[in-house]
């Protein structure tokens, strides 16, 4: 992932000296195994931890280039790692990598990275449930207008509208989680995955030292599936930022002005027009959001490797791996942010809640002429008929409202009066259980 949209945290994740010093302690872990179970010298073992550790800790760039200038002659990336460190430890290196093969390091490492990778996201994602519902319960009463094929329906409330994305928010986190659960698995078993070479034991004791679960069935590599799960639940993620951020882009045009983006002091909307604020962070969140749902497919791909095992994988991942956590994490954040500060316009809402002469109001005013006596088709003829007559004149001199349109219409007036009527229209009726819901929202852990 380019710098632009590179938070530092996530990219020590993917770095080439979180990785090596990932697999030194899945070495070190296999070697420690191996010298209690005796299969080792257990003090080869100890020397391995003691002589490996700070070489591993301190890997400079220096170092990074001597691994790359063997990997250049080797053309094998684990085994150049593996001779690097081994000209720091000496002659106890012959015992590590024991009935190891390079999957098991490899595989396991990057169940780690993903494992910790998704636990930023899961901070990330409580950062902007607690925005989301901050901003909710703020406007948990602001009325605004509900849209259906972006028409007007009916009315709603802002915090409706949030309480809608925090549910949503709250759905993916568990997705997440469950993803996280599911790829934080540990594969050492060497080739083919029949333990021929190396006790299951050592798996179980690596698999609890790293925090993770042993692999059922690893055939030499982690199956594909449970990668696939995790980039998708990552993909869900991204549209539920994407669906915000197309809200929001919708409420800041210019005819519609509910809400928009906040606009810096010094802010330049465009080199053209001074005038122009533009939704330039939700656009940047949509783009993002398509190149974190484009990851899912090579994914899924990687599934159907061939017999026990391939490498056509190993590409895919390199970029993905980093690629897509990365962009989901910037993304995250910059939602946060973009919520926290976003501006509300309350009086536009209720003019563009209006601006239609109170046609919003006709399921309510349908629904009281059949409970008058009204059949629904007559009913919905009459409402339809006064909505028309409004709609049709709306701005023009002689139009009138919603309601005076139904006043004047004699089928409606014969089984509503204006009190009846006014009752039936009160916008008061339409928020009753916004209670109800938040509740049902944040009351759920």
């Amino acid at each position: 992932m380019v710098p632009r949209y590179t938070r530092p945290e996530m990219a020590a994740i993917w770095s080439p000296e979180a990785r090596y010093r990932i697999w030194f302690e899945i070495e070190a872990l296999a070697a420690e195994a191996m010298g209690q179970l005796g299969t080792i010298p257990a003090e080869d073992a100890a020397i391995i931890r003691q002589k490996g550790e700070p070489r591993a800790a301190a890997i400079s760039a220096t170092d990074l280039e001597r691994i790359d200038a063997i990997e250049r002659e080797t053309r094998h990336d684990v085994i150049a790692f593996l001779t690097w460190l081994a000209e720091g430890i000496g002659e106890s290196a012959r015992f590590m990598h024991q009935g190891l093969t390079s999957s098991d390091v490899l595989d396991t490492c990057l169940s780690v990275q993903l494992v910790r990778a998704a636990d930023l996201l899961l901070e990330d994602m409580d950062k902007l449930l607690t925005v989301l519902q901050r901003r909710a319960e703020e406007h948990k009463y602001t009325p605004t207008i509900g849209r259906s094929h972006g028409i007007h329906a009916e009315p709603t409330t802002f915090g409706l509208k949030l309480a809608g994305h925090y549910a949503e928010f709250t759905r993916n986190r568990a997705r997440l989680a469950a993803a996280r659960e599911e790829i934080a698995t540990c594969a050492i078993s060497g080739a083919v995955g029949t333990f021929a070479a190396v006790d299951p034991r050592v798996e179980a004791f690596v698999a609890e030292k790293l925090g993770l679960k042993v692999e059922p069935v690893s055939t030499q590599v982690i199956p594909r599936d449970r990668h696939a799960a995790f980039f998708c639940a990552l993909a869900v993620v991204a549209s539920g930022i994407e669906r915000l951020a197309t809200e929001v882009r919708h409420l800041q045009r210019s005819e519609v002005r509910e809400a928009e983006e906040y606009f810096h002091p010094g802010q330049k909307g465009s080199s053209a027009m001074p005038h122009k604020r533009n939704p330039v962070l939700s656009e940047n969140l949509t783009g993002l959001a398509r190149l974190v749902r484009g990851y899912a497919v090579p994914a899924l791909e990687n599934v159907a490797l061939w017999h026990e095992r391939d490498i056509s994988h190993s590409s895919v991942e390199r970029v993905i791996g980093p690629d897509a956590t990365i962009a989901l994490d910037f993304a995250l954040s910059r939602l946060a942010g973009m919520m926290d500060k976003l501006t509300i316009y309350p009086a536009r809402m209720e003019a563009n809640l209006e601006s239609l002469g109170g046609v919003v109001h006709s399921q309510k005013v349908l629904l009281a002429l059949t409970q008058a006596g009204l059949s629904r088709e007559g009913a919905y003829r009459a409402v339809q008929r006064a909505a028309m007559a409004t709609w049709t004149a709306l701005g023009e001199p002689n139009g009138k409202s919603f309601r005076d349109n139904l006043l004047a219409d004699e089928e409606v007036a014969g089984k509503l009066d204006a009190a009846a009527l006014d009752t039936a229209i009160d916008p008061q009726r339409d928020f009753r259980h916004v209670d109800t819901i938040f509740a049902r929202v944040f009351s759920q852990g």
